[in-house]
């Protein structure tokens, strides 16, 4: 038998684990266990069975772990891009070979349906094809000097040992977006995903060991938020990557100081329905990505701000769309889209948010409240909410679950006034047939995407992805280029060409 793997399946009444789980950290290229002795329970939101107990990792194995990196990666820098591209390419197709047992795997220990869950493990693999390529593209200029006997010349360098920190909605599709153009561009990565869900990000080490990643580079090692706020303060960690909640994101960046940081932070943006918007594709966008991974998405469907003409129409279009599609249940089931909640925090907050509704007199129009005859009690109905008001919790705080809450705009202006009046600026949405109206949108809409006449969840691996700036939503760009842009230093070099 290896050590750190369940060689055993155990039965947990919808699914079973997979064969090889790793359960210990995986620290400089191997899989050990933690220097404190202790595990933590993984817990699956589906069953509310155990179904895997972790390592859990001290100062020893953080310290050992960036001792490690900071080795490999002055080694890794020198390689070559066309070397890591290689290596990365190879990652992708490993994560490729294991889509099924992956997928199973998170959502087991996450809560999405099965279909996402692959959808999000076939992207983690499409990134480090993406970012090997983009590595071999990351170019610098020549510039122009004021002294003719010098000649400019800029280059992108790699950071150097960053300390990343991922949540548990997209387990091992957030680790991807950091460390496959960390990789790329020659840094090292130590990576801290949520104690609750550390099974995929685990098991997917077995592909970064099959593709020949040198040992210390990567490390994975998960903890509570104490172990975070360590590994976030360590002299030898060069740069952060986080995302998570703003509130989070904070206090990280008061225990970084001027260390680099890529920061993605909390989202509530606004779906905008303009009055002359195809009602039925507006109403089907706004559903889908409210109730898309649970709700629990930056970019889901927070607050939905209709022009007072179409209210109506459209509430009457989301009511059927969303009683006629959206399926709770087992989400392993293949006609299942809305599985559980990942975690009791979730689920009391928007018992909170709906406790409000009811008492401030809001229309509970679909859902309302947890499921029964479930296994847990983390399975919530898809619940649409009229006549909330700008003052609300549904308004102004992140729900972050399955729930549509719906406000009316009085015109144009009064619809970018309370979109605008957030705190926080991810990602916005607007419905209209004009394009006039649509350029006008994105441009005032105080986010950093603005998609016009699609869902507020929708994204591209090729995007740059961040907050707006004067926003409570972070800094710096997941997505494409930009994210090699954010890992990397713009150096220059100038020579003195004359006599």
């Amino acid at each position: 038998m290896v050590k750190g793997i369940v060689h055993h399946t155990r039965r947990c009444g919808v699914t079973t684990l997979p064969a090889a789980t790793r359960t210990q950290l995986f620290l400089a290229g191997d899989f050990v266990d933690g220097s404190t002795g202790e595990q933590t329970d993984v817990v699956s939101p589906v069953t509310g069975q155990i179904i895997a107990s972790i390592a859990v990792p001290g100062q020893a194995d953080l310290d050992k772990a960036v001792e490690k990196a900071r080795v490999a990666q002055k080694a890794w820098r020198k390689l070559g891009v066309f070397e890591r591209a290689k290596v990365c390419h190879r990652i992708g197709d490993a994560i490729e070979r294991r889509v099924d047992e992956l997928a199973r795997l998170q959502t087991l220990e996450q809560g999405k349906p099965v279909a996402e869950s692959i959808a999000d493990i076939k992207e983690a693999a499409q990134l480090f094809h993406l970012h090997a390529e983009d590595a071999l593209r990351l170019y610098g200029e020549t510039l122009p000097s004021s002294d003719v006997d010098k000649r400019m010349f800029t280059y992108r360098a790699p950071v150097g040992t960053w300390g990343i920190i991922t949540p548990w909605n997209f387990p091992l599709l957030m680790f991807t977006e950091f460390v496959a153009p960390g990789l790329a561009t020659g840094n090292a990565c130590i990576v801290k995903p949520p104690s609750n869900t550390p099974l995929a990000v685990l098991a997917a080490m077995d592909c970064l060991l099959e593709a020949g990643v040198p040992d210390g580079l990567v490390s994975v090692l998960p903890g509570d938020g104490a172990f975070g706020s360590q590994l976030v303060s360590h002299p030898g960690i060069d740069a952060i990557g986080f995302i998570g909640s703003s509130a989070t994101g904070a206090k990280i960046v008061q225990t970084a100081g001027l260390k680099r940081s890529l920061m993605e932070c909390s989202g509530n943006g606004p779906i905008v329905v303009l009055e002359d918007a195809n009602i039925e594709r507006a109403a089907k966008a706004a559903v889908d990505s409210a109730f898309y991974c649970g709700g629990q998405v930056c970019c889901a469907t927070e607050r939905l701000i209709v022009h007072h003409r179409v209210h109506d129409a459209f509430v009457e279009s989301a009511l059927a769309y969303a009683s006629s599609h959206v399926v709770l249940g087992n989400p392993f089931d293949a006609s299942v889209n809305l599985g559980p909640l990942n975690n009791e925090g979730v689920a009391a907050k928007m018992d909170r948010h709906l406790d409000e509704a009811r008492r401030l007199g809001f229309d509970v129009l679909l859902g309302g409240g947890r499921s029964a005859g479930h296994p847990t009690d983390l399975y919530y109905d898809f619940t649409i909410v009229d006549g909330v008001s700008e003052a609300s919790l549904l308004s102004q705080e992140e729900s972050f679950g399955p729930v549509l809450p719906i406000l009316t705009a009085q015109d144009d202006d009064d619809a970018l006034r309370i979109a605008n009046a957030d705190r926080l600026g991810l990602q916005s949405a607007v419905f209209t047939e004009s394009l006039s109206k649509a350029y006008r949108f994105i441009e005032e809409l105080e986010t950093g995407q603005v998609i016009v006449n699609d869902s507020n969840g929708w994204w591209d691996i090729n995007m740059p992805f961040g907050g707006a700036g004067g926003k409570g939503t972070g800094w710096g760009r997941i997505g494409g280029m930009y994210t090699l842009h954010d890992m990397t230093d713009l150096r220059t070099g100038a020579i003195h060409v004359g006599s």
